[in-house]
């Protein structure tokens, strides 16, 4: 029986824990969380995550939560897998990154399929849904600014990758041609073309 269970639903966030937890090789169980069926709000499910969100993973110490913790947790606890810098700076940077993606760029998006969070008046909804493109495009120029190497983090392949991919991947949702970022776009392919990754993708 795996010691990890990572509560997930396709074209979520949950896809980057998915991918961190392929790429350190890590024995674990999935449950696929059904949205549409409001799954993730079933007494069932708030008893794991009271949030009623993804990702969830449990693991023998307790639930944890949240994107970037997670995806610190997989690489601290695989560290044979390098999928994080052991500096403290260089961690503060990946942490940084990803903290970027989770506060900004996800609530960026999350401003078009999830407005009803925000407000209720459907003119009020409508003007959100309407700046998601702009400030989504605002969010992967300075991204693509920062992209130096390879990968997030210069030459090492980190938790970050998978990351960014995922989030990449809901640009063209929110009405942006990823090709307008072109360090972006061949990062994205790279991402795309490991192994851990196509076993991740649904």
């Amino acid at each position: 029986m795996a010691s990890l269970t990572l509560y997930y639903a396709p074209g979520t966030c949950a896809q980057a824990v998915r991918i961190a937890l392929n790429e350190a090789g890590a024995d674990h169980a999935l449950e696929r969380m059904d949205f549409k069926a409001q799954q993730q709000r079933t007494p069932e499910y708030l008893a794991i995550n009271p949030k009623g969100r993804v990702p969830a993973l449990v693991t023998e110490q307790g639930v944890l939560t949240e994107t970037p913790a997670l995806l610190a947790y997989v690489a601290q606890r695989f560290p044979d897998a390098r999928l994080a810098p052991t500096d403290p700076h260089g961690f503060a940077r990946m942490q940084e990154f990803n903290s970027y993606l989770a506060s900004t760029v996800h609530v960026a998006h999350a401003h078009r399929p999830r407005a009803n969070r925000w407000a209720d008046e459907p003119e009020a909804i409508a003007a959100m849904q309407r700046k998601v493109g702009a400030n989504m495009t605002e969010c992967f120029a300075l991204i693509e600014l920062q992209l130096q190497g390879p990968w997030v983090l210069g030459d090492a392949y980190s938790v970050s990758d998978g990351y960014l991919f995922t989030i990449g991947g809901w640009l063209q949702s929110d009405g942006v041609d990823i090709a307008r970022f072109p360090k972006v776009h061949a990062h994205a392919q790279r991402v795309a073309a490991r192994p851990a990754v196509q076993r991740s993708l649904d």
